[in-house]
């Protein structure tokens, strides 16, 4: 192994970390809450058969290839293949859980119609509520079984389930339960056609956002193939890209590549939405803090008057 060699795959291997610090960079690391031990096992898990599969993927490439730059790309391709060429089970699990959400609230609807208070009818519809909710309803009903305050109780509902759309029904239910007002009913009946309504728009917006990522991973097949057939059937063709400039135009290519790939992913993403019924430090949100500053608007008037009539007098 002559002296150029080496310093052609050492300049390859920083030039492989410094692309992989800059999708780190673009894509950034996602922040996980503690969850639960089977939780983290699983992640352990997932991420250890990335590093092994984009391991593999980058000998082989090195070996096919003899390109140091080449290696390193093809294995953070194929270690973050979902996150580089895009993926739909973010998007499929927001589906899922708004259409349970949408058939809980109709059946909860049903259920109030004859006659029995919230208290009563959350438990019962949690038996056959869909299976992305369940474990969240699970949990209200047990802290209603202890006697937990149904407020209470729901906003911990609202913050296991963490979504937005979930938010406007818990809101519902949360105002409902504090103030006892009559209209549940109607008010469940206009939720749930609303919901249906986002349901079917989403799933149209899905189905359209699939003909960008299947466009995105043809385009990167066809890309790797050619490379790939070229390396191995006209060597001579790519021998240039062997040199230590040639590495370095090899990291250029990759490096714009990936930065329209990145950009064709996030053409195909969904727009996050912030949720609504989030809790300050003291357990209070927008939908708790409105009657009462409805209330302080009420007698702002009348409290400020009364020293003018009091002057007048």
């Amino acid at each position: 192994m002559t002296g150029s060699l080496l310093v052609a795959l050492g300049c390859g291997a920083v030039v492989g970390l410094g692309l992989f610090a800059m999708v780190v960079a673009y894509v950034g690391v996602p922040h996980r809450p503690a969850g639960t031990p089977r939780k983290q096992r699983a992640s352990l898990q997932e991420r250890t058969r990335r590093l092994v599969l984009g391991i593999a993927a980058g000998l082989l490439a090195l070996l096919a290839t003899r390109w140091v730059v080449a290696g390193i790309s093809i294995g953070l391709l194929v270690a973050y293949w979902d996150r580089i060429a895009g993926s739909s089970a973010v998007e499929k699990r927001a589906i899922a859980r708004l259409d349970a959400l949408a058939s809980w609230t109709e059946s909860l609807r049903d259920t109030i119609a004859g006659a029995i208070g919230l208290e009563q009818a959350i438990p019962a519809t949690a038996v056959n509520a869909g299976t992305p909710i369940r474990p969240s309803l699970n949990l209200l009903v047990d802290r209603l079984r202890i006697r937990e305050p149904l407020p209470d109780a729901l906003r911990a509902f609202a913050e296991d389930l963490d979504d937005p759309s979930a938010d406007i029904i818990c809101a519902s239910l949360l105002l409902n339960a504090r103030l006892r007002g009559p209209g549940l009913r109607d008010v469940l009946t206009a939720l749930a056609t609303s919901t249906r309504e986002e349901l079917d728009m989403r799933r149209r917006i899905e189905a359209s956002r699939k003909s960008i990522r299947r466009s995105v991973r043809i385009v990167l097949l066809i890309v790797l193939g050619m490379m790939g057939m070229l390396s191995l059937l006209n060597r001579p063709y790519v021998e240039p890209y062997g040199s230590i400039a040639g590495q370095v135009v090899l990291v250029v290519i990759a490096g714009l590549f990936s930065a329209g790939l990145l950009w064709l992913r996030s053409l195909s993403a969904p727009s996050k939405t912030d949720r609504f019924l989030v809790f300050g430090p003291q357990g209070e949100s927008r939908t708790d803090r409105a009657p009462v500053e409805a209330q302080a608007q009420s007698q702002g008037p009348s409290q400020g008057s009364s020293p003018a009539r009091a002057g007048a007098r």
